[in-house]
């Protein structure tokens, strides 16, 4: 095979400040001026912030009284997750109708795979033509860094920004990235920075000069993995996005049971369980299902497309919402099950608005404690499930 042939190209697209961007469509007055979303309080927490205000020391996930203690100035607006997972959705179709092969890695990013579009059209002017219909589509700015794999064209996408294209040619992936510093290096966190860094290892280039026996025995099989990316090498292929990806739980009695109280708590624990399951694989969903199976095997459910979450509080009012509006048979019930779908990779931050820091340092130490100790060892006190009632 001819090493033409052989050569990858691979996109990666960033929405740029995306709450933020989607707030200034909505209104044009906050264009080139500080602005923060996050939680209005002064107990609040920044969900995002523009350009004008990281230039102050502002970012994600700072409290908000500190991050205007820094800029004053900043507007601050709550954010408003319908209109992110709206526009996240938007993109996503003009991204999914137009190329050959894409992967959604969060609400606000995407990879593409443009391997054999060269031959035909030219991976260059797709990616500048996609860039401009996403703008004139969704309003939305967007940059882009075209490479050989998935690793340095994320890379590269952080030099694009704001709203720009870079590309890296193939064979230039080692010579990019070698003077970058090690924390712009996807897979290396604040401990292993701090680890690399006590070692004087500052630069991609350095780390990539280490020998691999000696990256495994610092960082056992992750040491492995990052001295092939340091040198550019990442054959991580492009997953095809899918609606339908889900995870999901039921439960089938072991008598049927027409107690309300009852299977209310199971609602509220099956949820609160795929929740945790859900941040610890680092996912949101977007999609609910509640599905019911009667005493006489009659099963039934209801979906329902959310904003994208991972929010215990938020998910357990959607599941009971549709159980509510599902259970009107007033029959017997032998099985009841929840589904989460259509996950896309993503933190929290799209909920921080919706929280005080308090609140978010409860539910990360809620979440230490189940990743410790397992997912049951704590739980709300109505999810605790009791033994139903027969039916009268």
């Amino acid at each position: 095979m001819d090493w033409q042939d052989t050569k990858r190209f691979v996109a990666h697209l960033d929405l740029d400040t995306f709450f933020v961007s989607v707030e200034r469509l909505k209104n044009s007055q906050f264009v080139g001026k500080p602005l923060i979303v996050g939680g209005l309080s002064d107990r609040g927490v920044v969900a995002a912030c523009s350009y004008e205000t990281r230039k102050f020391g502002v970012h994600s996930a700072m409290p908000m009284k500190l991050a205007l203690r820094l800029c004053p100035h900043a507007i601050v607006v709550r954010g408003d997750s319908d209109s992110y997972s709206y526009y996240s959705r938007l993109v996503t179709d003009v991204v999914a109708d137009t190329v050959p092969v894409m992967e959604k890695a969060s609400i606000d990013e995407f990879y593409v795979d443009l391997t054999g579009v060269d031959r035909f059209f030219g991976c260059s002017q797709f990616m500048v033509e996609l860039k401009e219909r996403i703008r004139k589509e969704s309003g939305l700015p967007i940059s882009y860094a075209l490479a050989s794999n998935k690793l340095v064209s994320k890379v590269a996408t952080d030099d694009a920004k704001p709203d720009g294209r870079k590309e890296i040619a193939h064979g230039l992936e080692k010579s990019y990235l070698a003077p970058l510093h090690i924390d712009r290096m996807p897979g290396i966190g604040q401990k292993t920075s701090a680890l690399l860094q006590q070692m004087g290892v500052r630069t991609i280039k350095v780390l990539s000069e280490i020998p691999v026996p000696m990256m495994q025995n610092l960082l056992g099989k992750n040491g492995i993995d990052l001295s092939r990316k340091a040198n550019g090498i990442d054959p991580t292929p492009i997953v095809p996005y899918s609606e339908q990806k889900s995870i999901g739980t039921e439960e089938t009695f072991q008598q049927d049971t027409i107690d309300l109280k009852f299977l209310n708590s199971e609602i509220i624990r099956m949820t609160e369980k795929l929740a945790f399951q859900l941040r610890q694989s680092g996912k949101l969903t977007g999609c609910i299902t509640v599905k019911l199976r009667y005493s006489n095997f009659d099963t039934v459910s209801k979906q329902m497309v959310i904003s994208y979450t991972a929010s215990d509080a938020v998910l357990i009012r959607k599941a009971k919402e549709l159980f509510a509006k599902l259970y009107e048979k007033r029959m017997l019930v032998r099985l009841i099950g929840v589904r989460f779908s259509h996950l896309v990779q993503g933190s929290q931050q799209i909920n921080l608005f919706e929280d005080t820091e308090e609140a978010v340092r409860l539910y990360q130490a809620m979440d230490a404690m189940r990743n410790r100790f397992g997912d049951e060892v704590i739980k709300r006190a109505i999810s605790i499930p009791a033994k139903p009632n027969k039916a009268s």
